[in-house]
């Protein structure tokens, strides 16, 4: 595989524009299913919102068997199992969509991800016969059952344990799990145990006697999911309901939670379009000394500021999803593909959470820039944008935190740099030896600049890894303070490059014009923003590694780095507000 396809590979070389997947390149059938999806949500799941939210029982588990007749809950479950057997783009799709039912896209992205993909990729072929259809039409619910009172993070400190009865034909479950999402009406429970103190991933089903379930937790927000304590009391489990390898669970369960990553940031782009329409809406309604809201520079800053952002958040998630259909195009899901699917899921982990942290943040930033729009009544119950607030603040815990999402990019890095699988030290050498010769910028302008910066980007964030490595060697890894801001670095040039490539590769695509303008002017602000952040980062991170006459020649080295042309920020803002108010809402250019 080259380079540039490679995980984490984007770092070290320079990538085409028709390397990438773009937004605009979604075809007839995912548009279709697009418009599908925001049908239901819109037309059926959205007016039985406060319903949900006051956990009227049956709403959301009908919804879900809803979904499944419609084939929303089996887009990635082969046909041979009553699944859609669909690309990693109708994930996206759809997933874009299911915000608009509120909380009701909390049990659905449990159900689709890491409910029912264990079992997708690590099951074998008779448990995929069992369980898939059931859990493709909605007859079945999934839950994931990891957390546990005392290990969240830490997912390996679990106490569950999982003992082999005299007969060899059932394991015997002990323990309690935490905050498990769908709890309260799921059928099919993926639970992780220990045995012999080696993770193991079992298929328990709701009946199964000594199973059974705590109270509903009062969350702060997404209160229209269950979410319960799974409570397992001598649970008997035929040695048959094993996934994937014995002691190996932990390949199952952190290879899950990176396609989960992915599928969330596929949500939170949606609920921030969601989000936008929401204050567009009030802003062009709402009248302050005479005139509309949306006729206020100060407001219209704000409506860029979360375009800009859902647009930059939007080209990580679809040019990961191209990544990530390029590496799953030819599993057999069929059959046994367990270390096909682990070695594909592993690929891009590093991207799924670059993807997860990045579009969560963002959603974040939209919500609470949505309330600000509304002044006082964004703080009241009857106006959506207040529940909106409180729903997305989970999306910064699910699926690993996104502190341990941080964490896990350069320490993912680092590895691969170790074994070989990426030339990560020898590109950070060679930065440190060319720095002397790199130019302080010719005269590109356009998005061949924003190119030219992006290389910048690159070469600025190696040096800066490469001299952590170097001057803290094995203290690296503990060290936490510069591990964050080498993430942070890594972070924004993904999305800065996702951006810029995608506005290339747009030109040449048959859009409208007005689009193609919106979208160079939107990569222009992400990317110099993506740019300020990495320089911040950047020099933080290198103060902390170097000191004396050497801090001093590095940071000479990274003024040049840094050079990039001066734009007229402020207008280009001024022209997006005025574009993403006359299309009141984000243009998604379908």
């Amino acid at each position: 595989m080259e380079l540039a396809l490679r995980g984490g590979g984007f770092l070290l070389t320079e990538v085409a524009p028709d390397q990438i997947f773009v937004r605009e390149e979604i075809n007839e059938d995912h548009k279709q299913l697009k418009r599908m999806a925001h049908n239901f949500m819109t037309k059926e799941v959205a007016p039985k919102i406060e319903e949900m939210e006051e956990q009227k029982d049956g709403v959301v588990r009908e919804f879900m068997r809803q979904a499944g007749e419609l084939g929303l809950l089996g887009l990635e479950i082969p046909e041979e199992f009553e699944g859609l057997s669909m690309d990693k783009y109708a994930t996206v799709v759809v997933g874009e969509e299911v915000p608009r039912g509120g909380s009701f896209a909390v049990a659905y992205a449990a159900h689709t991800g890491i409910g029912t993909l264990p079992i997708v990729y690590f099951g074998t072929p008779e448990q995929k016969a069992k369980y898939l259809p059931g859990l493709a039409n909605g007859s079945k619910v999934a839950a994931y059952c990891l957390t546990e009172p005392g290990s969240g993070s830490d997912a390996l400190g679990a106490k569950a344990t999982a003992v082999l009865n005299p007969e060899g034909t059932h394991y015997i479950l002990n323990g309690t799990k935490q905050f498990i999402t769908n709890a309260g009406f799921a059928d099919v429970f993926l639970v992780y145990a220990k045995v012999d103190g080696k993770m193991t991933n079992f298929i328990v089903e709701r009946d199964y006697p000594g199973f059974s379930l705590g109270p509903e937790e009062q969350k702060m927000g997404i209160k229209g999911s269950s979410t319960r304590q799974v409570i397992l009391e001598d649970v008997m489990v035929p040695v048959e309901n094993v996934v994937g390898e014995l002691g190996r669970g932990h390949v199952v369960a952190f290879n899950i939670l990176n396609v989960g990553r992915f599928k969330l940031a596929a949500g939170a782009i949606g609920s921030v379009q969601v989000v936008l329409e929401t204050a567009l809406k009030y802003a062009s309604e709402r009248k302050q000394f005479g005139v509309a809201l949306n006729t206020f520079g100060a407001i219209q800053n704000k409506i860029a500021e979360i375009a800009t952002r859902a647009y930059m958040a939007e080209s990580v998630v679809y040019r990961t999803a191209g990544l990530m259909e390029s590496g799953f195009h030819d599993l057999d899901l069929t059959g046994d593909c367990r270390k096909e699917a682990g070695k594909a899921l592993e690929e891009y982990a590093i991207e799924c959470s670059l993807n997860k942290v990045y579009a969560s943040e963002v959603l974040d930033f939209a919500v609470d820039e949505g309330v600000q729009i509304h002044g006082g009544y964004g703080f009241i119950k009857e106006y959506p944008i207040e529940r909106m607030y409180r729903d997305s603040r989970i999306n910064r815990l699910f699926e690993g935190t996104n502190e341990i999402n941080r964490l896990l990019v350069p320490g993912t890095l680092l590895k691969r740099a170790m074994t070989g699988e990426l030339p990560l030290l020898q590109a950070a050498q060679a930065v440190s030896r060319d720095l002397v010769s790199v130019g302080m910028g010719g005269n590109a302008e356009g998005l061949e600049a924003l190119n030219q910066m992006t290389q910048k980007a690159k070469k600025l964030c190696l040096m800066a890894a490469g001299l952590a490595a170097q001057n803290l060697g094995m203290a690296l890894k503990d060290n936490q303070f510069v591990l964050t801001g080498m993430a942070e670095m890594v972070n924004q040039v993904y999305a800065m490059e996702s951006a810029v490539l995608r506005a290339q590769k747009v030109q040449t695509l048959d859009v409208s014009a007005e689009h193609k303008v919106f979208v160079e002017k939107a990569a222009t602000l992400g990317a110099y923003a993506a740019f300020n952040i990495l320089e911040i980062q950047a020099k933080e991170v290198l103060c902390a590694v170097e000191k004396g006459d050497s801090l001093s020649t590095v940071l000479a080295g990274m003024r040049k780095l840094v050079k990039r042309p001066n734009v007229d920020m402020i207008g280009m803002r001024q022209e997006i507000a005025k574009y993403i108010i006359e299309k009141e809402g984000y243009p998604v250019n379908y």
